[in-house]
């Protein structure tokens, strides 16, 4: 499959997921659903293509936004040295993509992201990993999530999980406040094992296994009774989540750099939060 037709097929991979995610979460609320807002850059910008961003407010789901986005052209000149092979490519790249978050309404029931994407500048690797967020963790509901990710990396390779599992909890770490983001997950970038359809497949194993375990925990947990107090942990549980994302993140680092949809790529901030 050559680059182009791999862009394509990936792109179409995750609209489909990214509708097959929004109906399950949607089948938890009673009446919310989510809405969907189309973008894309003008003719002649240097950012050309779009995306869709979906986003729910809703009784379970306080917030919660899954966007997908394929888009190319050229980064800014000041942006080549912070993506891999871009000043090969002289900026020129190709990117696809689908980014979750959700920030739950109920203190027992945990955040959480998922990410996955192609990228291409002067070569082409996939990258991603989803990652839970409890603010009461719970070690059956951790056990899962991380179940169901060691399975889909078994399906790649041996050591995958192990590998992907540590870069995860050196990624999802807070310096400034020394403790994890949350109880972990998967993380992956630069993946190019030169079988480029044996890493798209392993991408489509990990967006798979998080369709299948996420809306597992949140049946098992949204009607935890829960008071004030709990509550007002969760706030301030967010509040670490708002600092990794706006001063570690990666992906809202990128966001910034294609010039692409400020409301998509800071989609992760959660509605309310406290210090």
């Amino acid at each position: 499959m050559s680059d182009d037709s791999l862009a394509a097929v990936a792109a179409a991979w995750f609209r489909d997921l990214q509708g097959r995610i929004c109906s399950a979460f949607e089948s938890f609320e009673p009446t919310s659903r989510f809405e969907p807002r189309s973008w894309s850059k003008p003719p002649g910008h240097r950012l050309q293509g779009g995306g869709e961003s979906r986003l729910m407010r809703g009784s379970v789901f306080e917030k919660v936004g899954v966007n997908v986005s394929h888009v190319w052209g050229v980064f800014p000149q000041q942006a080549w040295g912070q993506v891999a092979g871009a000043a090969q490519s002289e900026g020129r790249f190709v990117a696809c993509g689908i980014s979750l978050v959700a920030h739950m309404c109920n203190p027992y029931v945990p955040a959480v992201h998922m990410n996955l994407r192609y990228l291409r500048t002067s070569h082409a690797w996939f990258g991603g990993g989803s990652d839970l967020t409890p603010t009461f963790p719970f070690a059956q509901d951790t056990a899962a999530f991380h179940d169901a990710l060691r399975g889909a990396c078994d399906s790649y390779r041996p050591d995958a999980y192990a590998e992907f599992k540590a870069w995860c909890d050196r990624y999802f770490y807070l310096p400034h406040r020394q403790e994890p983001r949350g109880v972990g997950g998967i993380f992956f970038d630069d993946l190019a094992s030169g079988d480029a359809e044996a890493d798209f497949a392993f991408v489509q194993a990990v967006g798979e296994a998080f369709l299948r375990v996420y809306p597992q925990i949140v049946a098992g947990r949204k009607d935890t009774p829960f008071d004030a107090e709990a509550r007002e942990r969760l706030l301030i549980k967010r509040g670490r989540y708002v600092e990794f994302n706006l001063v570690y993140d990666r992906g809202t680092k990128f966001g910034f750099s294609t010039d692409a949809d400020p409301d998509a790529y800071l989609m992760s901030l959660p509605p309310l939060v406290r210090w």
